[in-house]
């Protein structure tokens, strides 16, 4: 299949393609006679693996890593369960580090009301004093 079919069939854009064709994560079967890149389905199952990865915020250098992993089926899935683990680790600092700025934000809402004027906006005046 064409690149535009395989962009079709799993939701993601040419440019995409080709950036991870470029990137070494799929790679093209076959040029046809008009020198169209050609694709099987083993190009769509990995795309459609690459984005799942993307969808969980994976950096590329992990899916990389994830890929050949998968490419040797016989090894130890350690490795994986150890990323996966390094990446929870991360999104838990980051809802963290999203929650104290939550709180921060509502503090500053509270420190100021609808009757005032901009000279009198807490919100402005708290903005200052930090």
């Amino acid at each position: 299949m064409k690149i535009g079919e395989l962009a079709k069939l799993t939701d993601c854009s040419i440019q995409a393609i080709r950036y991870y064709e470029k990137e070494g994560l799929i790679a093209s079967s076959a040029r046809s006679g008009g020198n169209f890149r050609l694709y099987n389905q083993a190009a769509v199952q990995r795309l459609l693996f690459i984005k799942h990865c993307r969808s969980l915020n994976l950096p590329l250098c992990d899916i990389r890593q994830l890929l050949q992993l998968q490419d040797t089926p016989s090894a130890q899935c350690d490795q994986v369960n150890q990323m996966i683990g390094r990446h929870l680790e991360e999104v838990k600092r980051r809802i963290a580090e999203l929650e104290s700025l939550r709180l921060q934000l509502q503090a500053l809402q509270h420190a100021c009301t609808e009757d005032r004027t901009v000279d009198q906006c807490g919100i402005l005046q708290n903005l200052s004093n930090h």
